[in-house]
């Protein structure tokens, strides 16, 4: 591990030497505009895919980018986001080719994280996609759930009561849905922004609308 503390030294020195007030910047302040809820795997790290320096975006991750009332881990980090932090915009980030929506697509079972996926699973049962899931539509499908999954958790947290609450107080809170491709390092609109709780039923219909013209 050693080796990772030596490049840790040497990118501390580079941050130093481009900005000697980097880290004290970071030491006394954190005024982020945007919470991140994206997906733990490690190749898709949220500050470097938007260009941010470290202090610009809160993140929370897990397996799938997903959002559950009942996960205390998330609700926390949310609540930190919205009520402390005051972020402005939240963006949930899933991205293609996400090894636990293709476990889910699938209904393998890998353990601890086989209840956690399940909600992916009956969403590709729901939608359709399992039925037209075949060796060569597999790719095709994958994408679609992926798509699909990240709108479906827009409107999951869209309708927390912390989300709502805040919407209550005026306060300026905006959530977006966006899909991120290994393929070419860029993120895609899913078109599910959603500003208010009056919104939240009309954006999420026509955003599973135009997810089904893009796979008819």
């Amino acid at each position: 591990m050693q080796h990772l503390l030596d490049a840790n030294k040497v990118w501390a020195t580079a941050q130093l030497d481009r900005d000697p007030e980097f880290f004290s910047r970071l030491e006394n302040q954190q005024t982020p505009e945007f919470f991140w809820i994206g997906c733990s795997d490690s190749r898709v790290p949220a500050n470097t895919i938007v260009n941010l320096d470290p202090g610009e975006v809160f993140v929370h991750r897990n397996v799938a980018n997903q959002v559950f009332h009942g996960d205390l881990n998330a609700q926390s980090a949310t609540q930190y986001a919205v009520e402390v932090l005051k972020v402005k915009h939240i963006m949930i980030v899933g991205h293609y080719g996400c090894g636990g929506v293709r476990a889910a697509m699938h209904g393998e079972r890998l353990g601890l994280a086989d209840a956690w996926i399940r909600p992916i699973h009956q969403l590709a049962k729901h939608h359709g996609i399992l039925s037209r899931l075949t060796p060569e539509t597999e790719s095709r499908c994958m994408d679609e759930l992926c798509e699909l999954n990240v709108i479906e958790q827009v409107r999951r947290l869209c309708e927390s009561t912390l989300i709502e609450d805040a919407w209550d107080r005026g306060q300026s809170l905006t959530v977006h849905g966006w899909i991120y491709s290994l393929k070419d390092g860029l993120v895609r609109n899913m078109h599910a922004t959603t500003s208010a709780e009056s919104d939240i039923e009309i954006v999420h219909a026509k955003a599973i609308e135009a997810l089904k013209a893009r796979y008819k």
